[in-house]
């Protein structure tokens, strides 16, 4: 899951630096106001890339989810992006679940069929 989920969240760092140059042109917004907001969200793409596993990771994703779509108010084709990237979200944890589901059981079948083709410790 952490390496779907952070993919989405580096893309998402690269569409709020971009969504900054376009709400760059509005007469007015102050450029010190767009890079400070955009600044903030891009840091938090960057941190909950990390603690995207931790207990609350996932909800703070879905809260800059959230802004990323409420940006669309400055940025109009935001609201677009937002979604297309609330969505893809969605999908990195939905999936990313189901992968790491998964990998423990091939681990736990590893495990099991290591024990059973080893030899007991009394014929040796």
């Amino acid at each position: 899951m952490r390496t779907l989920c952070a993919s989405t969240l580096i893309g998402e760092f690269f569409v709020v630096g971009f969504a900054a140059l376009v709400a760059m042109k509005d007469p007015d917004l102050a450029a010190s106001t767009v890079w400070t907001v955009s600044g903030i969200a891009m840091f938090l793409c960057l941190a909950l890339c990390g603690v995207v596993t931790r207990p609350g990771g996932i909800a703070l994703g879905w809260a800059l989810q959230i802004a990323l779509i409420a940006s669309g108010f400055v940025v109009p084709t935001m609201f677009f992006l937002g979604a297309v990237f609330a969505a893809l979200w969605w999908a990195s944890v939905h999936y990313g679940r189901k992968i790491d589901e998964a990998k423990a059981r091939f681990a736990a079948q590893s495990a099991q069929s290591a024990q059973a083709d080893s030899p007991a410790p009394d014929a040796v």
